[in-house]
């Protein structure tokens, strides 16, 4: 496709996926008519030129290629509702033509019902993240499969076994409580996505930008359709703040710690806008996403690492904890004790932990190198290292072991 083009599907794709589904009530019919779309405006474009109203163009076109597949289907139960669509395919088409800011491409409901089918909670979270980006965000199932790091036949199974599960599905709004909770699980699902971008559990890569990014645009798209809340504003700002690091956290392909990172590589306006996002929340009800912002809003504002307030953020990660009894936060809380009050201390909260991965033992061994121990500490670098599946990450684990060694035989 043309970059113009490509533009517009980033910007309309969503838009004109929900206002299919709700027209047709089938995902199938409604993603393979866009895409079709799509495909007749990149032949065509170039030869006739682009229309005036490129997004009600590529409207009305999924619209007659779906009216086509209804009509091949030639089941007299669709037949007739597909004739009494088609008598009003002309005059929305000229009415959306006539208006670039008609209603008829802004369907802000039924994108929002979109992401809640997305999100719904028949799906596994991977699974509803995924199907999020291809319908919502429209990244194409080979990205998303480079995303998360499996192979395109292995999305595309994906996404086809969640499409499935949700056939059933009605397309409506939840109201009230109901619609908080999908949010919730909304927000959940983008902050899976954005992790899976921030902190890479397997592969090459230290950082995947591009799917935090579009994590980010994932919460934007809903917080342009329900307005400010402050669980999603809270995410936001938390999400904006740790991605305004990413230039500084890998250099020459390898990991950079928060400690040694060049500070003025990040990107301030971004941090900026999150803090602009955070002020109103402060005196708010703590939530785990708004703890969470205010910790890396700590380090944001920090002119350098000595100057970075650890035992304000070991508070933090103290109510956090309380919040909820992750052993995440508390391995995150035993680092800034470390910090505030030593090692030791730091230590003395992993005791009795048990975390899947290679970041506790990895943690562990810092602590214990730092308090003077570099032969227990490389024993758990051995334990980390064998557990570690990012090639980055093991470059780093390996590069601290050989130091402990040397620490060691000192």
């Amino acid at each position: 496709m043309t970059e113009p083009l490509d533009d517009l599907w980033r910007e309309e794709w969503g838009r004109l996926l929900a206002l299919l589904v709700a027209r047709f009530h089938r995902l199938d019919l409604a993603e393979d008519g866009l895409a079709d779309a799509f495909e007749v405006a990149a032949r065509t474009w170039e030869r006739d030129g682009t229309p005036s109203n490129p997004a009600a163009w590529l409207l009305t076109a999924a619209r007659r290629r779906i009216l086509d597949r209804l009509r091949a289907e030639a089941m007299h139960a669709r037949a007739l509702p597909a004739l009494t669509v088609d008598a009003q395919i002309t005059e929305e088409a000229t009415r959306a033509m006539s208006d670039p800011g008609s209603s008829t491409l802004e369907p802000r409901d039924d994108l929002l019902r979109l992401v809640l089918l997305c999100c719904h909670p028949a799906l596994p979270a991977e699974s509803a993240a995924a199907l999020t980006l291809r319908l919502v965000l429209g990244v194409s199932t080979a990205d998303i499969a480079r995303l998360f790091l499996v192979s395109t036949p292995t999305m595309a199974a994906r996404l086809t076994r969640a499409r499935k599960r949700l056939a059933a599905e009605r397309f409506e709004l939840p109201e009230g409580e109901a619609l908080d909770a999908r949010l919730g699980q909304v927000a959940d699902i983008a902050y899976l996505a954005f992790t899976a971008g921030y902190a890479p559990g397997s592969g090459d890569e230290v950082l995947r930008a591009d799917l935090a990014a579009e994590a980010i645009r994932l919460v934007e798209v809903v917080r342009s359709l329900v307005g400010a809340r402050p669980d999603l504003d809270a995410l936001s700002a938390l999400m904006r703040i740790q991605h305004s690091r990413r230039h500084a956290r890998v250099d020459d392909g390898q990991l950079v710690l928060l400690a040694d990172q060049d500070r003025s590589r990040w990107q301030h306006a971004e941090i900026n806008r999150a803090l602009h996002l955070l002020i109103p929340l402060i005196d708010g009800q703590p939530t785990p996403y708004l703890l969470q912002a205010l910790i890396a809003a700590e380090h944001a504002v920090a002119p350098t690492a000595e100057d970075t307030n650890w035992p304000r953020i070991a508070g933090l990660y103290r109510e956090l904890e309380e919040l909820t009894a992750s052993p995440v936060v508390r391995l995150n809380r035993a680092v800034a004790v470390a910090e505030s009050d030593g090692p030791l201390a730091g230590l003395a909260l992993l005791e009795g932990l048990t975390l899947v991965g290679h970041r506790l033992p990895a943690t562990r061994a810092e602590l214990l190198v730092r308090a003077g121990r570099p032969g227990e500490a490389m024993e758990e670098y051995d334990v980390a290292l064998a557990r570690c599946d990012n090639s980055a990450e093991r470059a780093h684990l390996t590069a601290r072991r050989d130091r402990a060694r040397i620490l060691s035989q000192g």
